[in-house]
């Protein structure tokens, strides 16, 4: 039984070259995977979203002013202006305001959609939906087209310089 032990030129150094090959292929083939993947993980339905830009209030005396906040209870409280009112107070309000802004305009005939009166909504941010959502129903009721939020911009956020 035959058996080389070493080179005959003295050279007995060990072999210290780490064997890349397991490492390429591992490589490859995570490699391909990823090429696979991320085409699936990235698919969205194309959207064209708006842009938001800080737009100051233009605020006219015929716009109604409504600040929503809930009590210690749960319960939903509306104030119009400074007076508190329950749900059905506030869509009588609401109708007579509207009906008297039209009357003063000389009827329905003569106002454009920017003469008619805005309603201005102030939520407390611990106020649940509900209750903005069914002030803005009930605004929406009454006839009011335009009901837009008043928010807070974040400190130190670029104003839209007019």
């Amino acid at each position: 039984m035959a058996m080389s032990v070493g080179s005959e030129g003295g050279d007995e150094t060990p072999m210290s070259d780490i064997n890349t090959t397991p490492l390429v292929d591992v490589m490859l083939v995570l490699l391909i995977i990823f090429l696979i993947a991320v085409p699936v993980v990235i698919q969205t339905v194309d959207l064209q979203l708006p842009k938001v830009a800080f737009e100051p209030t233009s605020t006219k005396p015929e716009n109604v002013s409504l600040s929503i906040t809930t009590e210690s209870n749960g319960a939903c409280a509306v104030y119009w202006n400074m007076t508190r009112v329950n749900s059905s107070e506030l869509l009588d309000r609401a109708v007579a305001k509207l009906t008297a802004d039209i009357e003063k305009a000389g009827g329905v005939e003569n106002m454009t959609p920017e003469d008619m009166p805005e309603v201005h909504i102030r939520g407390d941010i611990n106020t649940p939906y509900r209750c903005i959502g069914g002030t803005v129903y009930t605004m929406q009721r009454a006839g009011f087209a335009k009901v837009g939020f008043i928010s807070e911009p974040e400190p130190g956020a670029n104003r839209m310089r007019l």
